[in-house]
């Protein structure tokens, strides 16, 4: 089981990285032949730089759009962070001071991700055209997010795994070292999950965490009336002409 669960990880890291890469060299090759931002929109670099800043951190289109929606992604996604945070552990030696200062505050925010996450789903099921464009990948990736954060609130909370060989499980694998995994059930699931994302995560919705930064109507000065907008390759022909 121990080898199994090694190669899972060296297969879901790799697919990952190179899916991830390729994933983002495409958004980065592919032009943008229109001036599209979204108004009211910047027209200076720093003001893009300032609304993807909002984007990203408070999802502010989002507020704009859908209270109750930025209300649960808002929730969902300031859990992940603090969860994620604190899983830096597992991977470390020593902890560093940041990561332990933030340890009660990642222990509580699984609660905060599976509560968000659960109102991200009701949305899919019961807002009418919502659930109209939802397709099955949709709920599956939520049931996939909903798994992993409840199987480690179990472990934390009710059937606690043996945390010291999870770390050494990890840590011998960033050295090329197999180490046992730990015994429970539990973990085994809760791993098998968070594997599973990582290998499905560079072909999923979930792309759009990088993709937001390649996204024209976001990312464009709005100076069409200032100066003429040209895509790379029609730069290109132009020049040759």
């Amino acid at each position: 089981m121990t080898i199994l669960f090694a190669v899972l990880f060296y297969f879901a890291a790799g697919l990952f990285a190179v899916g991830l890469i390729y994933r983002i060299s495409t958004y980065a090759r592919t032009p943008a032949p229109l001036k599209i931002p979204t108004t009211p929109s910047p027209r200076t670099k720093f003001g893009v730089v300032m609304l993807m800043t909002r984007e990203v951190f408070l999802f502010q289109s989002l507020f704009k759009a859908s209270l109750w929606t930025w209300l649960f992604s808002a929730m969902f996604h300031a859990g992940l962070a603090l969860a994620l945070i604190r899983h830096i552990r597992y991977f470390i030696n020593p902890v560093w001071d940041w990561v332990e200062f933030m340890q009660p505050f990642g222990i509580y925010a699984g609660f905060l991700m599976v509560a968000g996450l659960a109102g991200l789903w009701g949305r899919r099921i019961f807002v009418d055209r919502i659930r109209y464009i939802s397709t099955p990948s949709d709920h599956l990736m939520l049931v996939l997010l909903i798994g992993i954060g409840a199987s480690g609130l179990y472990m934390k909370f009710i059937s606690h795994t043996d945390i010291i060989t999870l770390k050494n499980f990890f840590m011998g694998l960033m050295s090329f070292h197999i180490n046992p995994v730990p015994e429970d059930s539990v973990i085994k699931i809760h791993l098998s999950l968070i594997a599973l994302l990582m290998i499905i995560f560079p072909f999923s919705k979930l792309l759009h965490a990088p993709g937001i930064f390649f996204s024209p109507s976001r990312n464009q000065v709005e100076n069409s009336r200032d100066k003429r907008h040209l895509a790379t390759w029609a730069a290109q022909l132009e020049s040759g002409k």
